[in-house]
């Protein structure tokens, strides 16, 4: 896992202008939790890289696969949402994917900063995180990058289709 993140660090420099491959490495080389958690990141298709750090210098590393990650598509929103949907319901949600990979969905500032960095989600959609004010009344956000420009979109919680899915991040 550390030498398919140092190549994709290498090869997409733009992503983590000023962030250092070596120190990246010491923060998850031997840190079996973190590497396994990256591991399931790549292995449902996000592709993982850093994107920037947090103002107290903590690592972000976010799905960086063009499209939302392939095999975590088809999902809606939450386990509410997907305990309510009686007819059709799809195999899982993906707030309890994430949780069971052990990363957080993206929120809103998180996937307007990863779009910064290249053009994403150009044929799908991802799940963000919804504030609760909007997920009481059945709602969820979602976005994706359309004609040049970012949309964010609400549609049900317990709706899904075959091109969203969800982007998720880990803080190290």
């Amino acid at each position: 896992m550390i030498n398919i993140l140092k190549e994709r660090f290498n090869n997409n420099m733009k992503r983590h202008i000023n962030i250092v491959w070596d120190d990246v490495e010491k923060k998850i080389e031997s840190k079996e939790e973190i590497l396994n958690i990256l591991q399931k990141m790549e292995d449902t298709g996000g592709e993982p890289d850093v994107i920037g750090l947090t103002e107290d210098g903590r690592i972000i590393i976010c799905d960086c696969s063009k499209e939302t990650p392939i095999k975590r598509r088809s999902l809606c929103y939450d386990e509410k949402a997907l305990k309510s949907r009686t007819k059709n319901p799809p195999l899982g949600d993906a707030i309890s994917l994430a949780k069971e990979i052990g990363i957080n969905i993206l929120n809103e500032e998180l996937y307007f900063k990863l779009q910064s960095l290249d053009e994403f989600d150009l044929k799908t959609s991802s799940w963000i995180e919804t504030p609760n004010y909007i997920r009481e009344k059945g709602g969820a956000l979602f976005c994706e990058k359309r004609y040049g420009k970012i949309f964010v979109f609400h549609n049900s919680a317990d709706s899904y289709y075959s091109v969203r899915g969800f982007r998720g991040y880990l803080l190290v």
